[in-house]
């Protein structure tokens, strides 16, 4: 009787000592397995429920920008087919050159903001099966519609016995020369054209109408004129409803035509733009020939790279805002920056228009290692030495007859 109690004693130690241990307080819950399953089941519930929210609000944006840009794409097409400015009703020339595809002819309307968008006319005319467009010169504006342009461009350009004038401008001439050139076949005074060219508004309307062009030039310090060198040499039709600034804006745009074909080597050389237009400034006058220019070119980049002043009587005469045949002692001393005699480097930019031989001469010289060229005036011919002592024995010879 007496071992029963203290047998059931012990049994009632042992139950507490797997129930409670001494430092627990309360009651231990045991989980089940069911337990557990349905707890990682309401999480994976809740991550579940958090990742179809995200990708819902990934889709709603999406939707809304497929949406959105659907709609501004829809508006831009419907713009670009529409003229651009149906008030402005001036007249733009524009020169469609030989061979130029539907794609070409929409990039120049573009570039001449005749258009929104070039492509988008290529694709008008594919559409509405317009071809057969003719080269030449156009008169166009801001306020016709694609159709209209493209009906004009089928019946051809201006013919040049419709021109109330031509205008011609020689290689190797300054802005003081061109505008007594334009006023004396125009009604556009020399005043005028030369106060044009100090024009900041116009030269930046220039500037982002043909940026490869004159990004260069704008950023210079000390220019006489910003577009020195930048109107081409050629022969342009003036018309009674032209504008000053529109019959400046064609000269501008064919130098950007000629440029175009250059701009990507002078990117892998080491000039700019309006470095190149201005040594090919002065190679237009110091030399006649092809084989001089691109001798006299590769003279002035030796004396470049030696850090030698380009001495050019050209930039003399510019400087002194004269034209003669002789530059003295006392000219080379004028105080300007355009004296390259005293300042080394190109001086500000250009001091003429340079015709496309030139420019050509200047990225394409001729290898040599002369520092010194004189040219006979009585004849024309360049003669090249490497040394001072060699170069004063030639001008004697040439320049000052004594021998």
């Amino acid at each position: 009787m007496s071992e029963q109690p203290e047998n059931e004693e012990k049994k009632v130690e042992s139950v507490g000592a797997r129930s409670q241990s001494p430092k627990q307080k309360g009651p231990i819950v045991h989980k089940s397995r069911n337990g557990l399953r349905s707890a990682k089941k309401k999480n994976r519930y809740q991550e579940d429920k958090l990742v179809n929210r995200i990708v819902s609000v990934i889709v709603l944006i999406v939707i809304v920008a497929l949406i959105s840009g659907g709609f501004y794409a829809y508006r831009y097409i419907a713009t670009s087919l529409q003229p651009l400015d149906s008030e402005d009703k001036e007249i733009v020339f524009v020169e469609i050159p030989i061979g130029s595809s539907n794609k070409a002819i929409g990039k120049i309307l573009e570039e001449n903001e005749i258009i929104k968008d070039g492509t988008i006319f290529n694709f008008y005319t594919k559409f509405n099966n317009l071809s057969g467009f003719q080269a030449g010169r156009y008169q166009f504006s801001p306020s016709m519609t694609l159709n209209q342009i493209g009906d004009i461009l089928k019946t051809g350009g201006l013919a040049a016995d419709q021109a109330d004038a031509r205008v011609t401008i020689p290689e190797g001439f300054d802005l003081t020369q061109i505008a007594e050139a334009v006023a004396a076949e125009t009604a556009f005074s020399k005043e005028a054209f030369l106060k044009l060219m100090e024009d900041a508004t116009f030269l930046t309307k220039l500037e982002q109408k043909y940026p490869a062009l004159l990004t260069d030039v704008v950023q210079e310090k000390d220019v006489r004129y910003a577009l020195e060198g930048y109107l081409f040499p050629a022969t342009y039709d003036y018309f009674e409803s032209m504008t000053l600034e529109s019959f400046v804006t064609q000269m501008v745009a064919k130098t950007n035509e000629v440029m175009s074909s250059y701009y990507e080597q002078i990117e892998e050389s080491d000039w700019n733009v309006h470095e190149i237009l201005t040594l090919a400034s002065l190679v237009e006058k110091e030399g006649v020939t092809e084989e001089d220019r691109r001798l006299i070119a590769q003279v002035f980049f030796n004396r470049l790279a030696v850090d030698m002043p380009l001495q050019s009587d050209i930039s003399i005469l510019y400087a002194l805002g004269v034209h003669k045949e002789l530059v003295t002692y006392e000219d080379t001393a004028v105080d300007s920056p355009y004296n390259l005699y005293v300042n080394k480097g190109f001086g500000p930019g250009p001091f003429n228009s340079p015709g496309e031989m030139a420019i050509q001469a200047v990225l394409e010289p001729t290898a040599n290692d002369y520092y010194y060229f004189v040219a006979d005036l009585a004849t024309g011919a360049v003669y090249f030495s490497s040394t001072l002592e060699e170069h004063n024995v030639l001008v004697e010879q040439y320049v000052n007859k004594t021998q």
